[in-house]
């Protein structure tokens, strides 16, 4: 799936993912292709996409405040605010 992460500064990251996990309001989301189309709201934690690199997962760990995430068709876009 592609992965879009946003912010005032602008665009954090931008990919394509095997698996995202989500720190939800309600608890860590995980995402992974075609996934149900959702609109969910994120709390202060990580965002962790897990991108496959030639026989070896590679996880990038990107830091938010808060924010919302947004899935439809094959993408995940996040606009959050990133502050630590």
């Amino acid at each position: 799936m592609r992965v879009v992460v946003l912010a005032m500064a602008g665009t954090l990251f931008e990919s394509e993912a095997e698996e995202v996990r989500l720190p939800g309001e309600d608890g860590e989301i995980s995402v992974m292709d075609f996934h149900q189309p959702f609109l969910h709201r994120l709390r202060k934690g990580y965002i962790l996409v897990s991108s496959p690199k030639k026989n070896k997962a590679e996880e990038k760990r990107i830091p938010i405040q808060d924010g919302v995430a947004r899935m439809s068709g094959n993408e995940l876009t996040v606009l959050a605010a990133q502050s630590f």
